[in-house]
């Protein structure tokens, strides 16, 4: 993340925020809820430096067996961790009602959404650990545990020079770096073709509705990384309850009746921010900071090119995120998507998005050859906040239900 130092100081102000500062939890709980959320993504590398962070803020140790160990509130918890992990689109009013009305084990609303907010950040951040590579293996030489080596021989942690993954990755692959710079070069004309034909023609409701609905059910046929049932360890597993419940796709073939989620009829800026800072004082503005930070950050270069506008490809890669979590602006042409995302690209931000304990190298390498390692950190920061502001949208259009 130092790569982008302004993004860092924000993301860095609201993880010590909802960490370490006043509010709703105790510090314990907090890392262990941390622990139950990584756990979800299988995200060793969370989980074993909140064990510690649980440890050293006065956690009670016998809570680290599992589970069955912890107080039962907490263990209610499981649900809405599942399906904000995966399914964020089943959350409803019943299940926050479930959680603050269950008599001596009851949450307040501020502890719940501390609780959510918790959840989401940490959901979203194994999606960037797993999308930069930095996490560990389980090393069979070693009787008892980890050690941080690389994923398929892929970390990229330590690259402080912004050059060299690309440039090896380029010339260990088959094709060459003029194939990489025509692809390049497409992308630009691409985007400039797109610039020219929305000042020519607006597109009609019904045709940006169609749109939308083509692009998520194409979503479904956009298959992520290796499909196999994940070998889970215990070291994770005791964290979590229904570990075979995972992301679907949220258009899943032959079923219609998912309403699409509507974003202007519940907007973060205009009722999830004011919803949490009500509940929560000041994440609100933290997270707010840190979704403007990441959404407009632009040093308005493309690998080589410089002094290019490249808002019309943050904006798709955000709006495709909450695309595959069912998310719809209704003024935003989705067509666009397709034009921006090549195939390579959309089985990457589908992989990180959704199942990112599968994530690969060859995936990260396989898109976008010819831009900068620190280009492409910028996308998983952007992959990251769009999926954490999808798992709050629907988690606090809920709890704005049940206090209607």
């Amino acid at each position: 993340m130092s790569l982008h130092t302004q993004y860092l100081e924000s993301f860095l102000r609201s993880q010590f925020y909802m960490l370490r500062m006043d509010g709703p939890l105790p510090l314990p709980h907090r890392h262990y809820i941390a622990i139950m959320a990584a756990a979800r993504h299988q995200c060793s590398y969370l989980i074993n430096m909140h064990v510690d962070e649980f440890l050293k803020t006065g956690g009670i140790a016998e809570w680290l067996n599992g589970l069955e160990y912890v107080p039962q509130r907490l263990k209610n918890l499981n649900e809405i961790n599942k399906l904000l992990a995966h399914r964020p689109w089943l959350i409803t009013k019943e299940h926050i009602q479930k959680l603050v009305k269950t008599g001596e084990n009851n949450w307040s609303l501020p502890e719940l959404v501390h609780a959510v907010v918790l959840l989401a950040h940490y959901h979203a951040l194994a999606s960037f650990v797993f999308g930069s590579g930095i996490n560990p293996e389980r090393d069979p030489e070693i009787s008892n545990g980890f050690r941080l080596i690389s994923v398929n021989n892929f970390c990229v942690c330590d690259l402080a020079n912004d050059n060299n993954i690309e440039n090896a990755s380029l010339t260990g692959s088959n094709f060459g770096i003029v194939d990489s710079l025509s692809e390049l070069e497409a992308l630009m004309e691409r985007m400039k073709r797109l610039q020219e034909e929305r000042e020519d023609e607006e597109a009609s409701q019904e045709e940006m509705t169609t749109r939308f609905e083509k692009e998520k059910k194409e979503s479904l046929f956009v298959v992520s990384g290796d499909e196999d049932d994940m070998i889970i360890t215990s070291d994770v597993s005791r964290y979590i309850e229904d570990p075979g419940f995972g992301y679907e796709d949220f258009a899943r073939r032959g079923e219609e009746h998912l309403p699409t989620f509507r974003a202007q009829d519940y907007t973060w800026e205009n009722h999830g921010f004011s919803l949490v800072n009500r509940l929560y004082s000041d994440i609100g503005h933290l997270l707010d900071e840190k979704f403007r930070m990441v959404y407009n950050l632009t040093y308005n270069t493309m690998a080589t090119h410089e002094d290019v506008d490249t808002t019309m490809l943050r904006r798709a890669l955000f709006n495709y995120v909450h695309c595959m979590f069912g998310i719809r602006y209704d003024d935003y042409d989705y067509g666009e998507v397709n034009q921006l995302l090549e195939r390579s690209l959309k089985v990457y931000i589908k992989t990180v998005t959704c199942y990112p304990e599968r994530t690969t190298k060859r995936m990260y390498d396989s898109y976008w050859r010819q831009f900068k390692h620190s280009e492409k950190v910028h996308v998983n920061l952007l992959l990251m906040e769009a999926r954490m502001q999808a798992e709050l949208l629907y988690a606090l259009r809920a709890i704005t239900r049940h206090l209607t």
